[in-house]
């Protein structure tokens, strides 16, 4: 079960949920194939082996990184040995930011972060269309 169906409070309803973009395979990708590149080159290369190693960094946080948004609160958690979450109730919630450089806005995905009372300010990166996240939180507020 899911973190977030975990977490639910008795009637809340999940109105959006997303997760992290396939960007985030990006590194893992290019390392493995300019690793192989360079051993058909005849060339050894480690590069082949950190990025076995990236990617199954980046499969772990892709699979274990949750972002959702219910009638009542923004709730989301990455990680799985180290974990960083935000529950927020969105009374509480001040703002929410997107931040997206080129390649995000052609790609549709962002970095979210929600910024809510009490110096709460939580930075969630690679998110999937995260201008559709910010318009399902102006809509039920």
């Amino acid at each position: 079960m899911k973190y977030v169906e975990q977490n639910l409070i008795k009637g809340e309803k999940i109105m959006y949920s997303t997760k992290l973009h396939l960007v985030t395979f990006l590194v893992p990708v290019i390392l493995f194939l300019t690793g192989i590149y360079l051993h058909l080159s005849g060339y050894t290369s480690i590069l082949l082996y950190l990025s076995i190693l990236s990617g199954i960094s980046s499969f772990i946080n892709y699979k274990t990184t949750e972002f959702s948004l219910t009638d009542k609160r923004v709730i989301g958690k990455t990680g799985f040995i180290k974990r960083k979450s935000i529950d927020l109730l969105l009374n509480k919630v001040e703002s929410i930011k997107i931040d997206q450089d080129i390649l995000g806005r052609l790609l549709n995905y962002g970095s979210v972060i929600v910024t809510g009372t009490g110096a709460t300010k939580e930075t969630f990166p690679n998110i999937t269309d995260p201008l559709k996240l910010r318009a399902e939180v102006n809509n039920i507020l």
